[in-house]
């Protein structure tokens, strides 16, 4: 089982880049997805997760209304659009896959985690 999330980088406070996470090894569209960020010495925390057919998304409140988390089941990717990007937003950035067709909003939920991709946002 591989995910491998790209996307990351630096931006400028404002900015909208997409993260992408491509999975390979399981059966994709039986899975929930979700994504997490984790600075160094905190804890994970919960960003976006999607059901198993892209109908249902839940987003933390931090990120509602300028984070979009979608999947495309045809390619085997989930994507986190964001938007708005603020330097609270700077962390390393974790694509998951839960073994259930439902929305999965804690990390232990998760079978499978990606090795993270690094979005660094300027003021």
């Amino acid at each position: 089982v591989q995910l491998q999330a790209s996307g990351g980088g630096s931006v400028q406070a404002g900015g909208s880049p997409r993260l992408s996470c491509a999975a390979s090894g399981i059966a994709f569209s039986r899975y929930a997805l979700g994504w997490f960020r984790r600075a160094p010495g905190k804890e994970r925390e919960f960003v976006a997760t999607v059901n198993w057919i892209g109908s249902t998304a839940y987003y933390a409140d931090s990120v509602k209304g300028r984070f979009t988390i979608s999947r495309d089941n045809a390619k085997n990717i989930v994507d986190l659009q964001m938007n708005s990007l603020k330097p609270e937003d700077t962390d390393v950035y974790y694509c998951a896959a839960a073994r259930t067709t439902g929305i999965v909003t804690t990390a232990r939920g998760y079978d499978y985690w990606g090795q993270g991709t690094l979005v660094t946002v300027s003021s």
